[in-house]
């Protein structure tokens, strides 16, 4: 039903946002969504067939989820009723569903577009599923977070996940091409602004639009370079939330380029890291953690710098004291990496497991009283620093347990040199075992 506003005729001279005239009217009109889009693709399989499936749809802000589901609805015929997670109860939801009920009855079906799907609770998620198990409604839900963390797993099972892509460079030229025949004429850049234009939307097609018709008031000429057009528009907030799926993301990314040793791509990594606002004292914790984790005693001094590092922040806080953990991220991506003490360590924990409650051998425990002498505490013991070699040779297992091995070092950095004095005490302790020679101090 129309509103006495729209009936008046006023709506079409009403403004509209740059954004909306140029909303696509029809799919082929959308932009950088190829991959769901084009010849073959989930989505034109389906309109192939008018048969609609219930969809998620995730992907970053301005990339065409709105507009994509209300062109679906179009094209199968569907009422299309939209409502947002975040202006909505179960008071709303009831009316929708009731409504769509009775739309069902005359044929009539409906596809309902959810966005910020995520931000409905877990019993509100379980409330659609009646209605989308017996096709009262055609649920589209739209997220920008991760579906496997944030939508319920009996959700997720009935609907199909679509990935939409951020927009490539090609896609907002796209756009920008077709601003600038909706305003008539060309914007004022020169050709490095109109990059960073592109650049400044960040994948968002919506940002880009609303950017534009901001330059669109100034003057043709003179042309705008990359300095002026930063000063005329303000900088886009980057997208990153430091609880959901882009912290992790990109802490991932920070912590696989140290291991891969590549410094530059690490560098970068923080600095977005930095960029978007995440708490540099995390990011300290997670270098410390990469020290023990991915250098170990291949390069001992690793772990110390970590921790000088997150000390310096605290110390000076911020930006003086980040400058200290990008030295600390420069040394761990050049250091020399081994996770052969993080592997020892898991190995020993699964054969004490597997162990239980095994003493130790007598002739390594402590002898304070005459039973514990009499029960063989500390006999045959040999005080390692008695022997030529400052090594006896002796075995610290268990009695009952063979001799394992749980540290294997890297011929890399100082792991180099433990690898050497590893082979040299064995050939000691295979001489020992060959001499029978075992020393019966009782040194502690």
């Amino acid at each position: 039903m129309a509103t006495l506003f729209e009936a008046g005729g006023l709506e079409k001279a009403a403004p509209h946002p740059l954004a909306d005239r140029l909303r696509p009217r029809s799919l082929d009109e959308v932009v950088g969504q190829d991959h769901v889009l084009g010849p073959g693709a989930p989505l034109r399989r389906m309109l192939d067939n008018r048969r609609l499936a219930s969809l998620i749809f995730w992907g970053p802000p301005g990339c065409g989820k709105t507009t994509i589901a209300r062109l679906l609805a179009h094209e199968t015929d569907l009422h299309f009723e939209p409502l947002s997670a975040v202006f909505s109860g179960v008071a709303d939801l009831r009316r929708v569903f009731d409504a769509a009920r009775k739309r069902r009855e005359t044929g009539q079906g409906t596809l309902l577009f959810v966005d910020e799907v995520h931000r409905f609770n877990r019993a509100q998620q379980d409330g659609f599923l009646p209605y989308v198990e017996d096709g009262t409604v055609v649920l589209i839900g739209a997220t920008t977070e991760n579906p496997s963390f944030e939508l319920n797993a009996a959700l997720l099972s009935r609907c199909q996940v679509l990935v939409l892509n951020r927009l490539d460079e090609a896609a907002l030229e796209q756009l920008l091409a077709r601003a600038e025949a909706e305003i008539g004429h060309a914007l004022p850049l020169d050709s490095d602004a109109r990059n960073a234009l592109k650049a400044l939307a960040d994948g968002d097609g919506r940002y880009l639009l609303n950017m534009v018709e901001e330059l669109a008031r100034l003057p043709e000429r003179p042309l705008l370079d990359t300095a002026a057009l930063t000063a005329t528009i303000q900088r886009r907030a980057p997208v990153y939330d430091k609880s959901q799926e882009g912290h992790y993301n990109l802490i991932s990314a920070l912590h696989k380029s140290m291991r891969g040793s590549d410094v530059d791509a690490a560098l970068y990594w923080l600095a977005r890291m930095l960029d978007g606002g995440e708490d540099p004292r995390y990011i300290a914790r997670r270098l410390t953690r990469f020290a023990v984790e991915d250098i170990g005693m291949a390069d001992p001094a690793a772990l110390p710098q970590s921790i000088a590092a997150w000390e310096a922040y605290e110390r000076l806080g911020s930006p003086e004291g980040e400058l200290a953990i990008a030295q600390c991220v420069i040394y761990l991506a050049t250091a020399p990496k081994s996770n052969a003490g993080y592997k020892a360590a898991g190995a020993a924990m699964r054969a004490a497991r597997e162990t239980g409650s095994l003493m130790p051998p007598k002739h390594i425990l402590n002898a304070p009283t005459r039973l514990m002498k009499d029960l063989g505490y500390g006999k045959g013991y040999a005080y390692d620093h008695d022997t030529a070699e400052a090594f006896s040779g002796q075995s610290y297992f268990p009695e009952e347990m063979e001799r394992r091995r749980f540290y294997n070092p890297s011929p890399r950095g100082h792991e180099r040199e433990i690898v050497k004095r590893l082979e040299y005490w064995q050939k000691l302790r295979e001489k020992r075992a060959q001499e029978g020679e075992h020393g019966d101090g009782e040194g502690e």
